[in-house]
């Protein structure tokens, strides 16, 4: 259990505010922080990485982190960070990026393969894609097997294809490793298929806490349209079916009938469209 109370009084683009988070996170869970571009989100992964100081608590499995009197030191704390600029070193080889945070060969090569990795191993960071450095990034930062995993928007410099690969081994990875996850991100799409909980902040506050179901999908009516899209999920409502489709960066809500749904499966491309004024929902 992660337990956090803390504040601190942040300077940006809108003045002065107080970052006042009160907190608590189940072992496993993986949390989406979202919000307006300087509410807190990045400051708040800082300081639970010892990287910005704050006052208050942090509390990890009874342990503390951070109290008036202490903060541990961020080598201490079981963090592993996925930053979006990947942040490897470009004279080390892939291996050697992850053997440099723990000797364990066996565990670096398993994460190599799991994310398909492996027989670039013994290539340099300049010399590999953006997607690429991204996942070696990821597979670096649960070499430590933390207690939690810190992404900063790790997917957003990747384009929609690679961004859809890699929250595929996130997913994996979390699975298998079962490592506490706090993402931030502004891709609702992403938010929706990776967390299992979100958390919204504005000016420093926390506005919103829930499913990413209960806060992203709010229905606010409807126009003439067709676009393309990916079914990310088929809700059933009472009696009636609810496709939720990925266009973009945004989350469409789509009432399908049950033969529609027959010839649907999640992750499946579908064109959406309106037909005497009714939305309709076609795979690809």
């Amino acid at each position: 259990m992660i337990k956090i109370d803390i504040n601190k009084k942040l300077h940006g683009a809108n003045g002065e505010m107080d970052l006042n988070i009160n907190l608590e996170i189940k072992e496993g869970e993986f949390l989406a922080l979202t919000g307006l571009s300087g509410s807190g989100k990045t400051t708040l992964l800082r300081i639970l990485a010892g990287l910005e100081e704050a006052s208050g608590t942090i509390n990890i499995d009874n342990n503390i982190w951070l109290n008036d009197k202490f903060s541990l030191a961020p080598k201490k704390r079981e963090i592993g960070f996925v930053f979006q600029d990947y942040a490897l070193f470009p004279n080390f080889s892939v291996i050697d990026n992850l053997l440099y945070v723990n000797k364990d060969k066996d565990l670096a090569n398993y994460l190599l393969k799991m994310t398909e990795l492996d027989e670039l191993k013994n290539r340099f960071p300049q010399t590999l894609s953006g997607g690429q450095k991204q996942r070696i990034s990821l597979c670096r930062a649960l070499m430590n097997r933390p207690k939690i995993l810190l992404m900063d928007e790790p997917l957003s410099a990747l384009d929609s294809n690679m961004r859809t690969k890699l929250q595929d081994e996130i997913l994996t990875l979390h699975k298998e490793f079962g490592t506490t996850t706090i993402m931030v991100s502004h891709d609702s799409s992403e938010i929706y298929r990776l967390a299992n909980r979100m958390v919204v902040l504005n000016y420093g506050q926390i506005i919103s806490d829930g499913t990413p179901k209960e806060i992203l999908l709010k229905t606010k009516g409807s126009q003439k349209f067709s676009f393309e899209g990916e079914l990310l999920d088929i809700v059933k409502v009472d009696v009636i079916y609810v496709a939720i489709v990925s266009i973009g960066q945004q989350l469409v809500e789509v009432v399908v009938s049950k033969d529609e749904v027959i010839n649907l499966e999640i992750g499946q491309r579908v064109t959406l469209s309106t037909k005497a004024f009714s939305p309709t929902i076609q795979g690809q």
